[in-house]
This record gives C-alpha cells, structure tokens and sequence, in this order.
C-alpha cells in the first residue's frame, strides 16, 4: 500500500537564503518543508511534528545529541566547514550525513532519499522503502 502523504523534512537553518531555496527545492519536489532557525524551536517541531528526515547547520550540534538520545530520525548535517574533523564530530555524535555547502540540488535529494530508504528499510516496510 503506498503511501500518499509527503515525508516531511525538517530544515534547521540560520541564513535566510539558503532557507529559502531548500524549502523551494524540497516543495517542488513533493517533500513537506517545515523550517526553523533556532534550536529550540528545532527540538520543539521534533517531537510534535515527527519529521521524517533532518536537514541540520553544523551549528545544532547539540540537537544531533539529544535528538539520538530519544529518536532515530535521519540527520543529515549541511554545512560550509570542510575540516575533516567537523564531519567526523557531527557523524560520530550521531548523524547520519553530511552536506556539505555548495551542494547541488541532485546531490541533495539523492541523500535526502538515501537517508530515508534506511530508515524505512530498517523498518521493514519495503512499499516505503522504493518510494523516490
């Protein structure tokens, strides 16, 4: 059985640009783009809006760690820091990528899909799984 609702993604971002065209990209391609720019407003939308992937500035660190500590959701950090360390410290918190700035937009929903694919495969649901 398919599913017909969008997924919805969560963008965690400061820099109103760069906000913008990732809700652009995301709702022409048939994502609901929910967004913030702090995170506390992130942690709140987390918990009541259960989204199912999210698009996080390196800046919300701390929101990789005490989203992992209660949920599994898909964390995909988006970042322009290149230093090997910062990927590496935000994966080993507990991301699940990284992104990092520019990006394209190809590149983009190709990880947002990925992401989503483990998850749902993970959950053994393969309808959702071959969703694209």
């Amino acid at each position: 059985m398919a599913n017909s609702a969008p997924c919805k993604v969560l963008i965690v971002e400061d820099d109103p640009g760069i906000s913008k065209f990732l809700r652009t990209t995301l709702t022409t391609n048939h994502y609901e783009a929910l967004w913030t720019d702090t995170g506390v407003k992130a942690l709140e939308m987390i918990s009541s809006h259960c989204p199912d992937c999210i698009l996080l500035d390196l800046g919300g660190t701390e929101i990789i760690r005490r989203v992992r500590s209660w949920a599994k959701t898909p964390i995909i950090v988006i970042s322009a820091r290149s230093m090997e360390e910062d990927k590496a410290h935000a994966l080993d918190l507990g991301a699940d990528d990284y992104l990092q700035k520019p990006f394209g937009t190809i590149e983009l929903l190709a990880r947002i899909r990925t992401a989503l694919r483990h998850t749902r495969t993970a959950l053994e649901d393969d309808s959702i799984a071959l969703q694209g």
